[in-house]
């Protein structure tokens, strides 16, 4: 059942067993597998079925660092980012969870062997394709027979082929609609903002949510479990807001809420150039998503975790396309020529009459800094609250580890002996502001650990200090990896719709 919380009296004072607060991928999958479940589930979110801009608005925000657009980056409406969520999934890769010495504040309290049952989960909530497993985004012998091609041959062991595998892409909203809707043991809150979560007086036990509506109704939900499911930016920014018990914030004794935002940089153009002298050299495969047996895969290189682990490097996917002349007609923003793609053009094509250019995009792994963060600002929204504030610019050692991983793929193209690469990514002293560009992915800022000083939720994902709020989404991710968050932020709530339907909830929890 849907309401319109504007429809709810002033004063009213609601009861649930389990109320979700926020309706996007994480919200809504989590809201999925309770359906059936004895206990009741409340799901709020802030927006209706469609865009409303007095709803958006609510995202504005102010930023520091770098020029970021808040209420562009995401959608307010249920479904949430999902809305224009490319659909780009690939799970985290096994070092990702891994403690590294060279990347500071890496480590997860999980392994992917912890996560990969969920990931194959996770595959069929996104709607991939058909008979998949968390194994086949790394199976070139699989694809290969399928039809997809030979992996790239090269000499060393620098760069592999792996596979992003395509959603539709999947709208969770409009695909998801009518059976949370139906579903007898749910109730969908729309067009109802919560303003805070108010624990009770030794902060040990969230009591109940005060929500707001633009229209001016206020009521409350009184559950006997919450989860925070509002993304990377506003998950961090309630916890600050909910400071009526704990000034700081909620679960932020340590200072941790909101540090640690982490953003995946993709340079706008190119990165690099690559001459070959036939075109078939690289399979298309490679060039653009292929159907293959219900499943829309694509090739990528990354680099290879012996590579990672030798030459201690950040985690790096790059897609290969060929280049298409500027201007033409239905280019992807990402597969544009930049200035210095165009400069270059002439000369890689003098490497031989028949040669084809190819152009090479990226996303690379952050390093988890504790200076880039979520804060609240002096700004208000129309509901009174403080709007967010964020604070974040990729660091030199980022540059300096992607310019030294476009080179290494130029040794590889190199060693090969089939290609000529132009890095058009070099190292420099500092980035360019012409150099920062962004997938819109925010992760890192309620990060979980099994230490409290070391992050805000634990390895099931619940507050530390807090029995009965937990987190879900990108935000509690310690490390961010090279690849697009939303495989990953599926397979986690999945997981932790495990813990929660094992709790007993005899009272209160």
């Amino acid at each position: 059942m849907f309401v319109d919380g504007r429809q709810v009296p002033s004063g009213t004072v609601l009861e649930t067993d389990i109320a979700i607060i926020g309706a996007g991928a994480a919200g809504i999958t989590l809201a999925r597998e309770l359906i059936g479940d004895s206990r009741r589930v409340m799901l709020i979110e802030s927006g209706g079925f469609d865009l409303d801009t007095d709803t958006q608005a609510l995202y504005e925000g102010e930023s520091q660092g770098v020029d970021y657009a808040l209420d562009a980056a995401r959608l307010r409406y249920f479904g949430g980012s999902t809305n224009h969520w490319g659909g780009f999934c690939r799970p985290l890769a096994e070092i990702d969870f891994e403690t590294r010495d060279w990347v500071p504040h890496s480590g997860w309290p999980l392994s992917r062997a912890d996560l990969d049952p969920y990931y194959t989960r996770a595959q069929a909530v996104c709607q991939l394709g058909r008979d998949l497993t968390a194994a086949d985004f790394d199976d070139t012998a699989a694809w290969a027979k399928r039809g997809l091609g030979a992996p790239l041959p090269f000499a060393d062991d620098a760069f592999v082929t792996r596979f992003f595998i395509y959603s539709a892409p999947l709208r969770f909203g409009e695909a998801y609609r009518d059976e949370v809707g139906r579903a007898p043991n749910i109730v969908t809150y729309l067009n109802s903002n919560v303003l805070e979560i108010v624990p009770d007086a030794m902060a040990r036990q969230v009591e109940l949510l005060r929500i707001g509506t633009l229209g001016g109704h206020t009521f409350d939900i009184r559950p006997k479990i919450c989860v925070l499911a509002c993304g990377g930016i506003e998950n961090a920014r309630l916890l600050l807001l909910s400071s009526s018990v704990q000034p700081a914030g909620l679960g932020n004794g340590n200072d941790l809420v909101g540090r640690f935002f982490m953003e995946h940089v993709h340079v706008p153009g190119q990165i690099a150039l690559i001459a070959m002298d036939d075109k078939a050299a690289i399979p298309a495969g490679y060039n653009e998503p292929k159907e293959i047996n219900g499943a829309l895969v694509r090739a990528i290189l990354m680099p290879s975790d012996a590579y990672l682990r030798r030459e201690k490097r950040l985690g790096l996917n790059i897609a290969i396309y060929p280049m298409r002349a500027p201007g033409a007609e239905g280019t992807p923003e990402a597969e544009r020529p930049s200035e210095a793609g165009i400069a270059q053009l002439l000369q890689l094509q003098s490497a031989g009459a028949s040669a084809t250019i190819f152009g090479a995009s990226c996303a690379a792994e952050p390093i988890p800094t504790p200076g880039n963060r979520v804060l609240l600002a002096a700004s208000r929204d129309a509901l009174g609250q403080n709007r967010a504030k964020l604070v974040w610019r990729p660091t030199i050692e980022e540059h300096r580890d992607l310019a030294r991983n476009v080179d290494a793929l130029g040794q590889s193209f190199g060693r090969w002996g089939r290609g000529l690469v132009k890095a058009l990514f070099t190292e420099k002293p500092a980035w360019g502001e012409d150099e920062i560009g962004w997938g819109n992915h925010h992760v890192g800022t309620t990060r979980m650990a099994i230490d409290p000083k070391q992050g805000v939720v634990d390895a099931d994902a619940r507050v530390h200090g807090l029995g009965n709020l937990y987190v879900a989404g990108s935000s509690v991710f310690p490390t961010g990896g090279p690849v697009n968050p939303t495989l990953t932020i599926v397979a986690l709530t999945l997981r932790l719709a495990d813990h929660i339907k094992s709790i007993n909830l005899t009272g209160r929890v």
